[in-house]
């Protein structure tokens, strides 16, 4: 398996202390000895050696900082914000250049704090095994215990023989008011998205071209591109 951290978020949830130039993940929130980010990096090292770090220009000095263990050709980075899926296409892009194509790959979040370590591997590691097997991008999500208005929400299909814990998406709805939240925490078949996506590179490609053509226009641009991904801004 291959790990993506993605950490070039804003963190405007947690403002003042979070800011775009400083944000979460770099925060020692938890802990007082590491931040986010570094603990998602211990994270990433359990399920692979193999790890990447998206990042974004304005923060990319104190993310090359926090994980000084990283040789550079492992930092990609965004010239700025283009959300989630953008990121991931750029990832996707220096992955299927110098990795096998069909090799899993885990994209996770840098500003999240996990206190199930042992649950957290145990659970890519199912979700590779699936995708591998179904060639199909797998979600990772959250029981939720509260309604909350704030995340995305996957909705649960039919369950896949092979993995009683595993489901097919049957639907997905992103930041609900209350009382649908409410709703959905009391039918019992909804999880919190929690922007954790597994899948090769052919699996996102394949996906991309049928479900996201001009996302998958751009990937083939990048593709073709010739310029480093890998752009070092000292300040």
């Amino acid at each position: 398996m291959i790990v993506v951290i993605i950490a070039g978020g804003a963190g405007t949830r947690l403002w003042p202390l979070s800011t775009s130039r400083y944000p979460k993940q770099l925060l020692k929130i938890n802990s007082p000895d590491q931040s986010l980010l570094q603990q998602t990096y211990d994270r990433a090292e359990v399920l692979s050696k193999k790890i990447y770090v998206v990042s974004e220009a304005s923060h990319i000095t104190h993310v090359r900082k926090q994980l000084s263990n990283l040789t550079d050709e492992h930092f990609i980075v965004e010239p700025a914000r283009r959300g989630t899926a953008n990121c991931l296409a750029l990832a996707l892009k220096l992955i299927s250049k110098r990795e096998n194509n069909d090799e899993p790959i885990a994209f996770i979040s840098a500003d999240h704090f996990i206190k199930d370590k042992i649950g957290f591997e145990h659970s890519f590691k199912i979700a590779g095994d699936v995708s591998k097997k179904t060639k199909r991008i797998v979600l990772l999500g959250i029981v939720p215990d509260y309604p909350a208005t704030g995340f995305g929400y996957i909705e649960k299909g039919e369950a896949l023989k092979y993995k009683e814990i595993v489901f097919n998406v049957k639907s997905f709805k992103e930041k609900p008011s209350l009382k649908v939240a409410e709703n959905y925490l009391k039918a019992g078949r909804y999880l919190w998205n929690c922007s954790y996506f597994v899948g090769s590179v052919n699996v996102f490609k394949t996906s991309m071209s049928e479900y996201a053509p001009n996302l998958y226009r751009s990937f083939d641009l990048l593709k073709k591109a010739k310029f480093p991904l890998w752009i070092f801004i000292n300040f």
